[in-house]
Formats: structure tokens, sequence, C-alpha cells
């Protein structure tokens, strides 16, 4: 099959991520501030939406590290056909996990894919170990770093309005939600929407179309968009789910989580590392929930969530090898 027709499948199907990870992922920004009532469901999904793209537009390190830090797109074999089983992988289950309303990560499905698909077309020597530990560590580290800040962060607001009239507070963070759930979403654009131009970069390289790691506007552009696009959707399980199944969540809750899960997701996207903006926002909403009562907090789901966490990258890595299989024995 003609290389171009190859690298074209893989934008298309980058795209077709992009569009699920911007519904799957909506959660991330609005579900706290939609449970509290701070905006409508309508108005928070436009802010959204627009803020994804404006985050997608303005940083591209995250996608050189996605491009070349599990594999080397200059020496892969069949790089391109390794692509496209990596995309179809993570897209079987983004969609899987949207269906049943859990909170998986878009990020570690699709690093688990990619690594899968390396490996069944390079083996293990294929794997850049050393970019794959570094993105590893950070998708396993955001979480924990989340958890902590948002413990601390509610503890110490609970210290400051201790005496307050819940009523005034419950109204002035209702307000303040707003502008912390645009950062969120902003935020979400920053890292996130970088991964599939990271992919697309790839195929563009190990196609020999360019010769750098450098992202084209068109690539960013049509990123951007397409995340926005399917933020515009909206992922009304998973919002169901971090919105309200977790714990009850008020005003000062919500703004605990979204200042602290925007700031763990910007700091990672300043220092180009890609993590899971649906493991840092749930871990932040787990440790203001454990700052407020530990008890509040529904531990049994919070352990299901988990759960799927852990399977992610090993389930997304084996079908995308086989994936890779089937269509090695028809190209």
């Amino acid at each position: 099959m003609d290389i171009y027709i190859l690298v074209g499948i893989v934008i298309f199907l980058a795209l077709a991520f992009d569009f699920i990870n911007g519904f799957h992922d909506t959660a991330n920004a609005i579900a706290t501030t939609v449970s509290t009532r701070a905006l409508s469901p309508r108005a928070a999904i436009i802010m959204a939406s627009v803020m994804n793209f404006v985050g997608a537009m303005l940083f591209t390190g995250v996608a050189k590290k996605i491009g070349s830090g599990i594999a080397d797109p200059y020496t892969l074999e069949n790089g391109v056909q390794v692509l496209i089983a990596t995309l179809i992988g993570a897209i079987i289950w983004n969609l899987v996990t949207w269906w049943f309303g859990i909170p998986s990560s878009s990020s570690h499905a699709l690093i688990g894919a990619l690594t899968g698909s390396v490996i069944a077309a390079q083996g293990f020597d294929g794997i850049n170990a050393s970019g794959f530990r570094e993105i590893v560590i950070a998708l396993i580290g955001s979480p924990l770093i989340a958890f902590t800040i948002g413990f601390i962060v509610m503890w110490i607001l609970k210290i400051i309005f201790a005496k307050s009239s819940p009523h005034k507070i419950n109204k002035g963070f209702r307000t303040l939600q707003i502008f912390t759930a645009a950062f969120q979403a902003f935020t979400h654009g920053t890292n996130d929407a970088q991964k599939a131009m990271g992919i697309m970069t790839f195929a563009l390289v190990t196609a020999g179309i360019q010769d750098t790691m450098d992202v084209p506007f068109w690539v960013k552009l049509s990123a951007a968009t397409a995340m926005a696009l399917g933020t515009s959707i909206g992922g009304w399980k998973i919002i169901k789910t971090m919105g309200t199944k977790i714990f009850k969540i008020e005003p000062i809750n919500g703004f605990a989580a979204d200042v602290t899960s925007a700031s763990v997701i910007f700091t990672a996207t300043l220092t180009h590392l890609p993590v899971s903006t649906t493991h840092t926002i749930t871990s932040a909403i787990l440790g203001v929930g454990s700052a407020k009562r530990f008890s509040a907090v529904k531990w049994s789901l919070a352990g299901k969530i988990i759960v799927s966490w852990i399977i992610t990258i090993p389930i997304s890595a084996i079908l995308a090898a086989l994936i890779y299989k089937v269509m090695a024995l028809f190209m």
C-alpha cells in the first residue's frame, strides 16, 4: 500500500483519537463545576471546548516527547503500520471505558498501545527504555502528587473558612469555580491534544515526509480542532461518576480539586511530560474528599477506578500488539 495512504490513515485515526479523547475527558475539566451548578452543562462544555483549543495551540513539548520518547521514529521498522495498530487499540479501549462510564486514561491507553505495537513489530529492543521509564514515572507520580496537594489545599481552606457562613462560602467559591474550570480545560488542551500531535508527527518522520520532530502548524490546528469538537459533545457518563459518585462535592471542594489538578498538569506540560488528566483530576478529588471527611469518600468506587488505571496499559498493549500481528498478515 502506498506510504502516503498509510500516513493518511494514521492522521485520520489520530484525529479520531483526539476527538474521542475530547468527549471522553470533558469530565476532567467540568465535572466539579457542573455538579456544584457553578455553570450549566451547556455553558461549561462551550467554555471547555474553547479553552481546550487555546491550550492545544500553544505548546508542543509533550508532542515531541510522545513522538520520540517510547521509540525512535527514524529507525522503527514498519513505523506507520505500528502507529495504525497503536491508534486502533487505544480507540477501542477508550470507547469501552467511556461506554461503562469509567474515568480511564486516554494517555495510558495511547502509551500502552504504542508500547505493545512497537514490541510486536521490533521486539523489546525497539523500546527506548529511558524515555519509556520517564513517561511511566510521570504517569504514576502525577496522581500521587495531585492527591497530596488536593488534601493539603482543602485542609488549609477548611482552617481559613472554619468560622465562615457555609452559604457565603459556597456562593463565593461557585463563582471562582468558573475560572478554575477554565484553567483546568486550558491545561487539558496543553497536555492531552499534544499526544495526537506527537503521533502524527511520528508518522511524518518515520515515513520520510519530514526530517525533524517539529510539529507542523496544520498538525497543531487539526489536533486542537478535533479535541475541541470532541469536548463539545461531552462525556456525561463520566461526568456523573466524577462529579457525584466519588463524594458530594461542594463549590469549595470543586475549587480545590480544579486548582490542584490544573497546576499539576500545567507543570507537567512545561516540563514536556505527558500525564493523565483523568488520573490527575480524579486523584485531586479523592485528596480533597479525604481532607473534607475521610468517610465521605466512596472508596469502593475509587478502588474500581484505580483498578481500571492499572489494567489500561497492559490491555491496550496487548490489543495493539494483536492488531499489528493481524495487519502484518495482510500488509
